[in-house]
């Protein structure tokens, strides 16, 4: 097989790991590193495991009933599902979007400070951000946004394993830290933020952004079911990996900041092993990072807006009408999702970034049950694409273990 071929087949796995991939990742890796150690590797390898085991669901579905995962909660599960799911998405945007904006905003004013006030320069590159994301989708459709994606996906995993690997604690330590699972105790912390480094491996309601692009590359039936399986392998393979990095660079820094600061913090710090070089190398792959979760996520959202508005407006045998990036419910919403979470950037980082967990934290095990019922039945998907006892096991643990996590954020 082609380099080529291969990198067709594994693109859509790739856009759902840059779209996931941001500034909880960085924070989360970084601040378990640097408290844990790399002890804690293996609790990485099993987050992308949980999220692939959802993605690999969602897949399935789609690839058997030639719907999308919301079409078919709708189908079969009645319009309520939709009626829960508009509400907490439209909540979920605001936050998400504020946060991956005052992201850009730090991550940008860090590389390029014209501003005397850092929140000021915050507020103007976060603007800026949003518009240059919206322009790039808006105009440039799908074709445009998978070539600008595959540049920060090849940015931001070679800036930051690169960085990592400078700062390699040794091979012994790595593979120890990978297949012998243990849990520092680091004063009573150990356990919450190896279950927090879990959970914040990959994103929450972006990976419906999987069914969406699958369906824009043309898979459907399942003769395609292997080729998704090796892209989401691929895809939350190369997560893990730019995750176990941070927690590597992590664990080589006493790290104090907060928020999206954290990566200037780290940045800065990283100039005394590294010198210049190992800080703007870490700098400018952040800045893609959290750049590329911001594209994606503009790029995706108005999909899930585009066609719970069209399931809510169905009525009775009316032709169903594919959502695409030219319907007037996904430019509307583009518009809207670049504009309208802009107030956010006059908030406190931390209070957005707070509410973003918050409204995050519970689609995960909501998609998961879905997954169980949807999956579960072979009138619906058949008996090739039902979840084996391998997948139910699988789901059923995932959905335990997110709502734990989802608990945790709350209480």
């Amino acid at each position: 097989m082609r380099v080529s071929q291969y990198l067709a087949i594994i693109l859509p796995g790739l856009l759902v790991a840059a779209t996931g991939v941001g500034t909880g990742e960085i924070a989360t890796g970084s601040f378990a590193g640097s408290l844990l150690g790399n002890a804690i590797l293996w609790a990485v390898l099993v987050g992308a495991f949980l999220k692939y085991v959802i993605t690999e669901g969602l897949a399935r579905w789609q690839l058997a009933t030639g719907t999308t995962i919301l079409e078919g909660a709708a189908d079969n599960l009645g319009k309520g599902a939709v009626y829960i799911f508009l509400p907490y998405l439209l909540l979920w945007t605001f936050f998400t979007a504020s946060a991956l904006m005052s992201a850009c905003g730090i991550a940008f004013h860090a590389m390029f400070p014209l501003f005397d006030n850092p929140v000021k320069g915050k507020i103007v590159f976060g603007i800026a951000a949003s518009l240059v994301g919206t322009l790039l989708v808006y105009k440039g459709g799908f074709r445009l946004f998978e070539k600008i994606m595959t540049a920060c996906i090849v940015l931001m995993f070679f800036t930051v394993v690169t960085t990592a690997v400078l700062l390699w604690p040794g091979t012994d330590e790595v593979l120890r830290g990978i297949f012998v699972p243990r849990i520092p105790d680091a004063d009573g912390a150990g356990l919450t933020w190896t279950v927090a480094l879990i959970g914040g491996v990959g994103g929450t309601v972006t990976v419906l952004s999987y069914g969406y692009w699958i369906r824009e590359e043309g898979r459907s039936g399942g003769d395609d079911l292997r080729i998704c399986r090796i892209d989401l392998a691929t895809g939350y393979l190369m997560t893990a990996v730019f995750s176990m990095s941070m927690v590597i660079v992590g664990s080589n820094l006493e790290i104090s900041g907060s928020g999206a600061s954290l990566i200037v913090d780290i940045s800065e710090r990283l100039a005394e092993p590294l010198g210049v070089f190992g800080k703007w190398l870490f700098l400018i792959g952040a800045a893609g990072t959290v750049f590329s979760s911001l594209l994606g996520t503009w790029q995706a959202t108005p999909y899930f807006f585009a066609d719970s508005w069209q399931l809510l407006r169905e009525r009775g045998d009316a032709q169903r009408v594919i959502a695409d990036t030219d319907a007037p419910a996904y430019r509307g919403y583009l518009i809207a999702l670049a504009v309208v979470p802009m107030l956010g950037l006059f908030f406190d980082f931390r209070q957005v970034q707070k509410f973003y967990a918050f409204t995050g934290a519970f689609f995960v095990p909501m998609l998961a049950v879905v997954l169980l019922v949807l999956n579960g039945r072979s009138r619906w998907v058949g008996q090739q694409f039902r979840n084996g006892p391998v997948t139910f096991v699988s789901l059923a643990a995932a959905l335990a273990f997110f709502l734990w996590v989802a608990a945790s954020k709350i209480f």
